[in-house]
């Protein structure tokens, strides 16, 4: 009878500590690390816009190859559809992703800042 007690009662014990840390956790809220936002965007804008001017390059074709994509020529100076300007896309794309990423995550933070500061006069 009184293991059975006991038992009990560590469980309960358990399960109380178990929800206090749940309770905690989900009334947190996530925040962004810009600087690894930024890399992470950065590197997959890079690897595509790589992958995109290298594909549009061995596909070739009797007619104009990429126009679409020629045209970021015009924001990217020394871009174009080539091998070695798939390695000067990779550098735009990676700078435009990485400023694009750590701008995103700090809104986002800011954002949160905001919404989770105490209201006035409440204590």
């Amino acid at each position: 009878m009184y293991t059975v007690d006991r038992r009990k009662m560590i469980t309960d014990r358990r399960k109380n500590k178990r929800d206090r840390r749940n309770k905690g956790l989900f009334s947190s809220v996530l925040w962004l690390n810009a600087k690894t936002v930024g890399l992470a965007l950065g590197v997959l804008s890079g690897v595509g816009l790589f992958i995109a001017t290298n594909w549009l390059n061995i596909k070739g074709g009797s007619q104009p190859v990429g126009p679409n994509l020629q045209l970021l020529g015009q924001y990217f100076i020394g871009y174009r559809i080539s091998f070695m300007g798939s390695f000067i896309g990779f550098a735009y794309g990676f700078a435009m992703g990485t400023l694009s990423g750590a701008s995103i995550a700090w809104i986002y933070n800011k954002i949160v800042a905001l919404r989770n500061r105490p209201l006035r006069g409440s204590s």
